[in-house]
């Protein structure tokens, strides 16, 4: 049996995107069953985290930091989200997250949320990592070498017959 840790944390696929489900629960929805638009940034940042704990990195022991490792968190400094349908009561979802881009003290992802391989939301983050005090500092380079050898997976991946683009962003 698998780890039950790890499952409630996603999983990477072939292609190196993480992926997480999400089912909408009531608590998510508005009144009329659908759920409320920000209740998606709330499932892309659960992703995130997930994404970084399989990657081995705990964010309660980054934030502590340690005698070889100052204390860093990540904060998000822009998001762009768009809607392209709704998700509903009850659905499950699949949050897909790829890293775009990494910087000196940030790095940004590329989040898609799905219902049956169909696009309903794509969020554009850039996060940005800080110290206890706020200020930004660089990434550290154990965080920096992961998300690079998950980038070049990502970047190297070729979709064939029996594997299909994940960076499709419409039906």
């Amino acid at each position: 049996m698998p780890d039950p840790a790890l499952s409630l944390s996603g999983w990477f696929a072939e292609d190196g995107t993480h992926r997480f489900p999400v089912r909408v629960y009531y608590e998510d929805t508005d009144a009329g069953g659908i759920v409320y638009h920000a209740n998606y940034l709330r499932f892309v940042e659960r992703a995130r985290s997930e994404m970084l704990y399989l990657l081995g990195f705990r964010q309660t022991a980054m934030a502590a930091g340690g005698p070889d490792s100052p204390s860093v968190s990540f904060a998000v400094r822009r998001t762009t989200i768009d809607f392209a349908a709704p998700a509903r009561l009850e659905d499950t979802l699949e949050v897909e997250t790829r890293i775009a881009d990494i910087g000196g003290a940030s790095f940004a992802v590329a989040q898609f949320i799905r219902r049956d391989g169909r696009l309903l939301v794509r969020a554009d983050l850039q996060l940005v990592t800080i110290n206890a005090a706020g200020r930004a500092v660089r990434l550290p380079g154990s965080v920096r070498a992961a998300m690079d050898r998950l980038r070049r997976t990502q970047e190297s991946f070729q979709p064939g017959p029996n594997r299909p683009n994940t960076l499709q962003t419409r039906d």
